[in-house]
């Protein structure tokens, strides 16, 4: 910073414990630390509290006005959903007794059907993100449906209530499944065009579009060659499912003039960009997990759903040591919860399972999946530069986890010396899913300065 270059001004500081993951470190426990956050809502700096004075002296802000977290405390960065299905909250839990093509056709479509319905989509629209919020999602990808004005509500309302999200009008010109639930092609494009220039008029700070090609089972060639064009063009990120099941992978090569999978589908019609998150990869092969890493492209892990609708696991392990960007996903309603905690109890579930099939199977580490929550969610999002931990420079996007909340989902008790390492494990694994009742209402929005509204 030269002489003549203003230092920003700081709105607040905070003094306490910090917990985020570097890529160095997939979990560092940062004690009696002063973090600072600029006007624009960005951090400017984090230091040891012993230096609070010269950072006061230099930054121009009153030691009197730092909020000091008690003992219990810590800030983390908010989790990142990257893979939840907007309309589906509407019967999520409810519907688990099929696997994947049944739970399509017999739940899936005729729900989604009823989002014509403006006041219907507002209402689902509205729980799902008070209750992803709720659960500490500060940052969510959203799959809505075909109909191109009750998708743009859900983008309306993720940027009231503050949340940071990516939100898609769901493209599919084909359905064999369920005909009803379709558009023609140039339909589908028009639509997609018109979802796109309206939301992006909007010019909202943090609820941007995705391109949504629903999944290679239900769009043609045609349409997926036109949203990489569109991507191309307009710089977008794009969603989509992939190797979910071995049924589906089936149903697509047969559906294929050419017998190709999802994979191949994808790839030759250019959508796996640095920018594409993929959900599921259960069946992914170890060649296809190396093309995403040349492609850039990440998988959203969503075990909830996985387990629960019998479609298969996947090898975090093995995808992460090929270097493939991975987040997690709750991919309600086939996962039955919204909270990205449960995806992080169903992940370290989904890899013990994978090592007592073979004990050979290296488990993750609960750090590992606390990264995967957070920063590695942001990285699969393309946000690593924004959001998903603490480094100076990113937008302060953050949980205030207060264990000592009236309603705390887990207890601390006052004759035993726990250490923030034990309390942090059981913020982790509550005795409930939600940690709705911790003080985390608190999501400091960034440039806003203003609690979200839940």
């Amino acid at each position: 910073m030269s002489a003549t270059d203003e230092i920003p001004s700081i709105k607040h500081v905070f003094k306490g414990t910090f917990v985020h993951s570097t890529w160095n470190s997939p979990m560092e426990i940062l004690e009696n630390r002063v973090l600072g956050v600029g006007s624009s809502g960005k951090i400017e700096f984090l230091e040891e509290e012993k230096q609070q004075e010269k950072l006061a002296e230099k930054w121009g802000f009153n030691v009197l006005d730092i909020k000091q977290l008690n003992n219990n405390e810590f800030l983390m960065p908010g989790m990142v959903d990257t893979h939840i299905h907007a309309p589906q909250y509407s019967f999520a839990g409810s519907a688990l007794d099929k696997q994947l093509l049944g739970w399509l056709m017999d739940y899936k479509f005729p729900m989604e059907m009823k989002f014509n319905n403006e006041e219907f989509a507002r209402n689902v629209y509205t729980k799902v993100v008070r209750r992803t919020l709720r659960n500490g999602t500060t940052t969510a990808c959203y799959f809505p449906t075909i109909h191109t004005d009750t998708s743009l509500i859900l983008a309306d309302i993720a940027n009231l209530f503050g949340q940071r999200a990516f939100v898609g009008k769901v493209c599919t010109d084909r359905n064999e499944m369920y005909p009803e639930y379709k558009e023609d092609t140039y339909t589908c494009i028009i639509e997609t065009k018109r979802f796109l220039d309206a939301l992006l008029n909007r010019k909202y700070p943090r609820v941007k579009p995705i391109l949504t090609p629903s999944s290679a089972m239900s769009c043609t060639e045609e349409l997926m060659s036109e949203l990489s064009n569109l991507a191309v063009s307009r710089d977008l990120h794009i969603q989509g499912h992939i190797s979910e099941t071995k049924e589906g992978i089936e149903a697509v090569k047969a559906m294929s003039a050419h017998q190709e999978n999802e994979f191949s589908l994808y790839e030759r019609n250019k959508l796996l960009t640095p920018k594409t998150v993929m959900a599921h990869g259960c069946h992914l092969s170890d060649e296809e997990l190396d093309m995403f890493k040349v492609h850039g492209a990440a998988i959203s892990h969503c075990p909830n759903s996985n387990i629960s609708l019998r479609s298969g696991h996947l090898d975090v392990r093995n995808a992460l040591k090929r270097k493939v960007k991975i987040g997690l996903g709750t991919d309600v309603a086939g996962g039955y919860s919204a909270s990205i905690l449960d995806a992080f109890r169903r992940a370290m579930d989904t890899s013990k399972m994978l090592f007592i099939q073979d004990p050979t199977v290296e488990v993750l580490t609960y750090q590992e999946v606390f990264r995967l929550a957070t920063l590695g969610g942001s990285q699969a999002l393309a946000l690593d530069d924004v959001i998903g931990n603490f480094e100076v420079g990113k937008e302060f996007d953050a949980l205030l986890i207060n264990p000592g909340a009236e309603g705390s989902p887990f207890e601390i008790f006052a004759n035993c010396t726990e250490a923030m390492i034990g309390i942090l494990k059981k913020s982790m694994w509550p005795e409930e899913t939600s940690l709705s009742q911790i003080d985390y209402k608190f999501c400091l929005h960034r440039a806003t300065n203003k609690k979200c509204q839940i």
